[in-house]
């Protein structure tokens, strides 16, 4: 009886005290809550406060964009003005992106450049058809209300209720004397508190708002983006490409080079002991063996001689331009071996990139061989210059011409033009081929200095 008695009023209390642990918990568990919902970022109460005139301008610049692009769409004037004005709209959107990334911490990549194609028709078109300056026209329009929304809720949201909390107060001092306390009284106080409890999650969900609309609007269109993605991807891979055959080389020219020149060393050694020609012997079976032995020998030595020169041609090929010489380095020594003179003229104001350099570099090597090879001309002209983010090769020869850029064609009818153009390709060059029949042949090739 007693342990009957004992057990259930033991299991009562462990009840009661596990129901008062779980009602503790809750309000730990509430006020953690609470304390998330009124805690906003000062920069988010900046930029609801601060916004407000910037979202003002920003959108009555853009409705006056608007409304004054389809009243003069009809005219002569119309598309200039809207090509104008989306210019402007366009650099409207650094200040937007500098705003939101200091106050709401949204750092957003800036867009790609606007392309600057060659004539006044074609860049009007890039304009009026980019889509970072209609974005951010759009931005600038959907921030208005946002602007006016934000201000409210930081500003007017606090400033309201902290009236309908001092309600009764305000009362007191505009009516004196003895009244009794009607509805409003009793309503305006936990109306208040419930407008001020409000106030920092608007503020806080309108932060979460503009920080998504700029990141939509204002960043880089997604295509953009995927092609900056593989750009990034792409100078990796080049500049991987790059330092893997740079350490071929080195291993070739430090390892197998040296050893065939070691035994280049020992074969000479070994032809020098065998010692010059003796006349016959009345013994004829030991001149014939070393005769033969060094005729051995010496088609060893030469053998391993050619090996050598074949072995640098190799390593030049491989990783032909040094990092310390550059271009200015290797291209006359390049011009130096074509059998065909060449008039070599350099203007390198700028260092392009060791991938830039090596495309070049065999680009001048691919025309010279094909000169040499097809052309039949006499004299050949090159001339590269490097400069304000460019380089461009241009190759000239008095040939038969008659080069196809689009069927693989080189100067003078040889090949090789297509796959010149792809390795041109892969680093942003572009290939132009001028080779009538009878010639001359003038082959320009243009590329980035960086990739």
């Amino acid at each position: 009886m007693t342990d009957r008695a004992d057990g259930p009023g033991g299991g009562a209390a462990g009840g009661a005290a596990g129901d008062a642990g779980s009602a503790d918990g809750a309000r730990r568990g509430a006020a953690p809550g609470w304390r998330r919902h009124l805690a906003v970022r000062g920069g988010d109460w900046a930029f609801a406060i601060l916004g407000l005139p910037v979202a003002l301008l920003g959108g009555l610049c853009a409705i006056a964009v608007l409304y004054a692009g389809v009243l003069l769409s009809l005219t002569v004037v119309g598309l200039p003005f809207v090509a104008l004005a989306l210019l402007g709209v366009r650099r409207l959107g650094a200040p937007q992106r500098w705003l939101v990334g200091r106050l709401l911490g949204e750092r957003i990549e800036p867009p790609a450049p606007l392309p600057r194609p060659a004539g006044v028709l074609a860049r009007g078109r890039v304009v009026l058809t980019d889509p970072v300056a209609w974005r951010v026209l759009l931005h600038l329009v959907l921030r208005l209300p946002l602007g006016v929304l934000g201000f409210a809720a930081a500003v007017l949201l606090p400033l309201g209720g902290g009236w309908l909390v001092g309600f009764p107060l305000w009362i007191r001092l505009l009516e004196p004397g003895p009244r009794t306390t009607g509805w409003p009284e009793l309503v305006a106080v936990p109306l208040g508190l419930v407008v001020l409890a409000s106030a920092p999650g608007a503020v806080r969900a309108l932060s979460g708002v503009n920080r998504r609309l700029a990141r939509v609007l204002l960043g880089p269109v997604r295509a953009q983006q995927r092609v900056r993605q593989l750009e990034n991807a792409r100078t990796g891979l080049i500049a991987a490409n790059t330092d893997r055959l740079r350490g071929l080389e080195r291993d070739l020219h430090d390892g197998t080079q040296a050893r065939l020149v070691a035994l280049a060393i020992t074969l000479a050694l070994a032809e020098d002991a065998l010692g010059p020609e003796r006349p016959p012997t009345p013994n004829p079976s030991a001149p014939a063996d070393t005769a033969r032995l060094r005729a051995l020998v010496t088609r060893a030595r030469g053998q391993t001689d050619d090996t050598i020169a074949e072995l640098r041609l190799l390593t030049r090929g491989i990783h032909p331009v040094t990092p310390e010489g550059g271009l200015g380095e290797a291209l006359p020594g390049l011009t130096a071996t074509c059998p065909v003179p060449v008039d070599l003229r350099l203007d390198l104001r700028q260092r392009p990139e060791p991938a830039i350099e090596q495309a070049v570099y065999y680009c001048v090597a691919e025309l010279l061989t094909n000169i040499a090879k097809h052309s039949g001309a006499r004299s050949a002209e090159l001339a590269v210059r490097a400069a304000d983010g460019r380089v461009r090769v241009l190759v000239r020869d008095d040939g038969r011409g008659g080069a196809a850029p689009g069927g693989g064609a080189a100067p003078g009818g040889g090949s090789g033009l297509a796959g010149l153009t792809e390795r041109l390709a892969a680093v942003d060059g572009v290939l132009r081929v001028d080779s009538p029949p009878g010639g001359p042949t003038t082959v320009t090739a243009e590329l980035p200095t960086a990739l």
